[in-house]
């Protein structure tokens, strides 16, 4: 950023949404007055010519109703604007208007007002010509070599601060430096295809195409050379001379014929090329002398300065994409002066290549001009492309603002010590908290609400199933949507558990009006021969909020759980009184009656079967649910661990929803008995060799790629041999190859199937060892939710990122956080990289360990401070937490006491607290 600005010396506005470019800014006395004084003449895209005189009061000032002499609308685009002598017959400047599809040349003149309203202006169509191609740009001079006198006497400089002084040509005077002074000025227009076409004043002169022209480049005439400097699409810069342009073959020919080769009309050929690299922006031909110019042409990356044959004279590598260049004679002897804007509203003045001063602007300028306005020499005007005019001086202003005196007063350290307590109090009662943020009422803009059909559907939905010969059903899930306030771009996402499946997941809405309500209706059925770890649902809908600020609106994120009903994976099935898993749960009022907890799955004609009850899942595994006559428990048992958890967590819901609909608020459930985590190990142990396995597959598939590709490859240099030879049997090896890797690849997507219902059941196990450690422990929802983020991280595992050490990585943060015995445990830092372990041995030492330190008080906590763990006298058989490695590596001996293999309960009546429960009587 540059250490000045640049000094605001007049400025103004022009129109509304106009736009602009680098031909529409012209400084010339386009009203012939003879006092040295240029006028500002802006033309814009939306065909409004506008010529300011600016009056300033004072620096700074904004334009004046006086400072616009005329503004007239052309109704055509306005593409570029010059003036000069261009009416035959008088040395008198006029104004050049290029359009799209005309060329018109006016006369500018003024009427001396005879009231306080000032004089009048007014413009005159001296000529026009009508163009047969569009016009992309023009330049303009006394094309055919006609000599000058002299050059101009005198240029206004620009005078800098810190010494330094740029010479710096007004307008009007930057025509006699560009060219010698000649008595009348023909005009050159390029057309967007390439085609140069040359008028002489008030006739057409000839038009010549331009050779592999393909797109327009910028355009400059040369006086002393007499020839016209383009920059092609290739890239390079090309000289054209006149008297080899108006000998050349007429471009209404354009197709030589055998005559015109052999004809008077000659082949237009280049003077001179120079491949520069890049596209050019613009390009100026500036004089030293009658002798030598140079000719300037900024690029998008660089600028160069080029002699008269098209050598390098310099370049500059710009730091800066630029957009506007004006290049000057400078006081030094044979050097060159550049003034250079760019896209980081800078003005960059050059010596050669040597950066002499750097000046910020308000905008990004487009078009520079150097003038002389008001009696004032040196005046900088620059046009941006949305109308932004501004004429400005370089310099520094003196700063009047003068920084306040700071009220010194004394430190009383008591009541800062005071007021730092209390700060620290507040912090620290936020961290113990939920959210760090409240928590902010979002229902004014969106509320969401799911509604469940309470029964199956009458036809089913279901397609595309994997499940038995069963008639899979389907359930009807309803979301509304009712806004207040108008919103933008609402897409409603739904997400259930595999394998269960929508028949659609994804609904948009581009705008929704105020106090307007949507419902969007979908089926869910099961797709899949197993059962999902959950029977929850989400709808997610994300909107954007228009606002004041921000119209494109602020993006919000609002969701809604839904709960499926059991009967869409389930049917009612036969009871069983024997099986291999069975769980008892506790509770602390009277048993209820299965009819009236399940109604939809009991056979009401069997009044004394209400309490025991079968439910065969879809899949095909059966699971029974048992009431207790005499005591206040309920047994589930099932043939597969997994399959518990669906029905277990089923009979707490209806249970707590049963009770509560009665007016019973002190209902609790519990577990006594010892935790299943053998039938948990074995699980994960299943998971983990189907992960094993599937690296060694993906490994095994890779080998026998690369093997086939290399067969290949020999076979490929077989057959391009010139020379035939025997194969060698390698089509019979290639065959073979191709079969293994086929086969392989089959393996790998059953093996990943097989893996994925692996995880399902895995998810649903630890479902229900987190729920009977809730229940075993009392713990609270906090420290339940803590325990779902340690065992349940992923939605889904992959070979990169597995379940068990993501989960391992997590509980032995909570076992050196936490549930930690002495601070040098909490000293122990986890690695920072998860790998595959090599087994599951660490794994289920630390789910046991994690359990023994939770059956001896601890406490989960995710707070730093948390206090010592609280010794409290829990059920069942508890062993003494290891204070050493050695006791670590022993608990796994100690610990099968506690946690058994639990396969089967007896009925008996229960014993003491302090004991293990042993079973439960009917």
């Amino acid at each position: 950023m540059s250490l000045f600005k640049a000094r605001d010396w007049w400025s103004t506005v022009l129109g509304e949404k106009e736009e602009f470019d680098q031909g529409c800014l012209c400084l010339a006395d386009v009203d012939n007055t003879g006092n040295g004084q240029d006028k500002i003449i802006v033309g814009s895209f939306m065909g409004y010519l506008r010529i300011f005189n600016p009056h300033p009061v004072k620096t700074g000032d904004g334009a004046q109703a006086e400072d616009l002499l005329l503004e007239v609308h052309l109704r055509d685009p306005i593409l570029q604007v010059e003036v000069g002598k261009f009416v035959s017959g008088t040395e008198m400047l006029h104004l050049a208007v290029l359009h799209s599809r005309k060329l018109c040349v006016y006369s500018v003149s003024g009427t001396l007002g005879n009231v306080e309203h000032g004089n009048q202006y007014q413009i005159k169509l001296m000529y026009e010509h009508n163009l047969q191609r569009t016009a992309c740009n023009m330049t303009y001079g006394s094309f055919g070599g006609v000599k000058a006198n002299s050059l101009p006497k005198s240029s206004a400089s620009l005078r800098l601060p810190l010494g330094t002084c740029f010479q710096v040509p007004s307008c009007s005077q930057s025509r006699e430096l560009l060219g010698p002074n000649l008595c009348r000025d023909l005009i050159c227009i390029q057309s967007m295809d390439g085609m140069l076409m040359v008028f002489e004043q008030e006739s057409y002169a000839f038009g010549r195409f331009l050779p592999g022209s393909l797109l327009p480049g910028p355009l400059a005439y040369s006086s002393r050379t007499d020839s016209f400097i383009t920059v092609s699409s290739c890239q390079q810069v090309e000289s054209y001379k006149y008297q080899v342009l108006a000998f050349a073959t007429d471009a209404d020919k354009r197709q030589e014929t055998e005559q015109q080769k052999l004809g008077s009309g000659k082949r237009l050929v280049v003077d001179w090329t120079l491949n520069i690299g890049e596209q050019a922006l613009d390009i100026c031909i500036v004089s030293f002398n009658q002798l030598a110019s140079s000719v300037f042409v900024l690029g998008e990356r660089n600028f160069f300065c080029l002699k008269d044959n098209g050598q390098i004279r310099f370049m500059k590598k710009l730091d800066c994409s630029p957009s506007c260049f004006l290049p000057y004679c400078s006081v030094s002897e044979g050097t060159m002066n550049t003034l250079i804007g760019n896209h980081n509203n800078m003005l960059h003045i050059y010596q050669d290549v040597t950066l002499k001063w750097a000046t910020q602007l308000p905008h990004i300028p487009v078009a520079v001009r150097v003038g002389c306005l008001h009696d004032l020499k040196g005046v900088i005007v620059t046009l941006s492309d949305d109308g932004h005019l501004q004429c400005s001086y370089l310099g520094t202003d003196p700063s009047l603002f003068q920084a306040p005196k700071v009220e010194s007063r004394e430190l009383h350290y008591d009541e800062l010590d005071i007021e730092l307590k209390e700060l620290q109090k507040i912090i620290k009662d936020v961290n113990k908290s939920q959210g760090i943020w409240p928590v902010t009422e979002r229902e004014d803009d969106l509320k969401v609400s799911a509604m469940v059909s309470p029964n199956v559907d009458s036809v089913s939905q279901a397609t595309d199933v994997e499940v038995g010969i069963d008639l899979i059903p389907s359930v009807t899930v309803k979301v509304t949507l009712q806004n207040r306030l108008a919103l933008q771009k609402a897409k409603l996402s739904v997400y259930v558990q595999p394998p269960l499946v929508l028949t659609c997941d994804q609904f948009t809405f581009e705008f929704m009006a105020p106090e307007m309500s949507r419902t969007v209706a979908f089926s869910v059925y099961l797709k899949g021969s197993y059962t999902p770890p959950e029977l929850e649902g989400n709808a997610v809908v994300s909107y954007s909020r228009p606002s004041d600020r921000n119209p494109d609106g602020i993006p919000r994120v609002i969701q809604c759980k839904f709960r499926l009903p059991l009967k869409l994976i389930c049917l009612p099935g036969q009871p069983s009184k024997t099986a291999s898993h069975k769980l008892t749960i506790d509770t602390n009022k009277s048993p209820v009656s299965l009819l009236s907890l399940f109604p939809g799955f009991a056979n009401q004609s069997e009044d004394d079967q209400v309490n025991i009850m079968g439910f065969r899942f879809l899949g095909g595994s059966r699971v029974t649910l048992l009431a207790s006559k005499t005591s206040q428990r309920y047994r589930i048992q099932s043939e597969q661990f997994e399959d518990l958890w669906l029905i277990t967590n089923e009979l707490i819901i209806r249970l707590q929803e049963y009770f509560e609909k009665q007016g019973i608020k002190d209902f609790a459930c519990s577990f006594s008995g010892s935790m299943p985590l053998q039938e948990y190990f074995e699980l994960i142990d299943h998971h983990f060799e189907l992960r094993i396995n599937g690296e060694k597959l993906e490994e095994l598939l890779s080998e026998r790629a690369v093997q086939f590709r290399a067969i290949q490859r020999r076979l490929l240099t077989r057959f391009k041999d010139k020379t035939p030879a025997p194969l060698q049997h390698l089509d019979t090896l290639l065959d073979g190859t191709y079969k293994q890797v086929i086969a392989l690849a089959d393996a790998v997507e059953e093996n990943q199937d097989n893996l994925f219902q692996s995880f399902t059941k895995l998810r649903s196990a630890t479902h229900l060892v987190i729920l009977l450690i809730g229940l075993w422990q009392k713990l609270s929802p906090d420290q339940v939710a803590i325990l779902e983020a340690a065992f349940l991280p992923l939605q889904q595992d992959t070979q990169e990122l597995g379940w068990e050490e993501t989960v391992d990585a997590a509980i032995s943060h909570l076992l050196k956080t936490c549930l930690s015995k002495s601070s040098k445990e909490q000293a122990l830092n986890l690695s920072s990289q998860l790998n595959i372990p090599k087994d599951t041995s660490r794994l289920k030492k630390h789910i046991t360990l994690l359990c023994d330190r939770l059956a001896k008080g601890g406490r989960l906590c995710l707070s730093t401070d948390a206090t010592a763990p609280q010794i409290m006298v829990m059920p069942g058989g508890c062993t003494t937490i290891p204070e050493s490695d050695l006791e670590e590596r022993s608990i796994e001996q100690d610990s099968t006491e506690l946690f058994t293999n639990h396969k089967h309960l007896n009925l008996e009546t229960p014993l003491p607290e302090v004991l293990p429960l042993q079973g439960l009587s009917e």
